[in-house]
């Protein structure tokens, strides 16, 4: 089992790097989910957060999640084949959590270099986005 630290990576690059890992057949376990960045300027980000969830009828759906844990499996998600088996089983292979769990060695984790924020990129925290949407943990 890999264990990612989300601390300081970009989400997407993240989860493109672990969406290739499940498909390969790794079992995927990510922490520090509310510390991942979304790359782009606050009002931006937030407001197409924002957009995706009011587009959608309570009961009816699309449903999209405010938890940071459930965002960014979200997002591995639509990089993977999830509809078929072969992306559902890939799929079960993921766990994100918010922070880190006592089970996890400190050894054991790696950070993924090519997922690393640049210094002068504008971004907002994965955690920020969440409260702003309503989340609370």
């Amino acid at each position: 089992m890999k264990v990612l630290d989300a601390s300081g990576c970009i989400m997407g690059r993240l989860a493109s790097h672990a969406a290739k890992s499940l498909l390969n057949g790794d079992e995927i376990h990510i922490i520090n989910a509310e510390e991942a960045v979304i790359s782009g300027s606050k009002d931006s980000v937030i407001g197409e957060y924002v957009e995706k969830r009011q587009l959608n009828h309570p009961r009816k759906g699309p449903f999209y999640p405010r938890m940071p844990h459930l965002m960014l499996k979200r997002a591995v998600r639509g990089m993977i084949p999830y509809q078929k088996p072969r992306g559902r089983e890939a799929f079960k292979r993921l766990r994100v959590d918010i922070g880190k769990p006592a089970s996890v060695d400190e050894e054991k984790v790696e950070i993924v270099k090519k997922a690393m924020m640049n210094d002068n990129t504008k971004y907002v925290s994965l955690g920020d986005v969440s409260k702003i949407l309503g989340a609370k943990f």
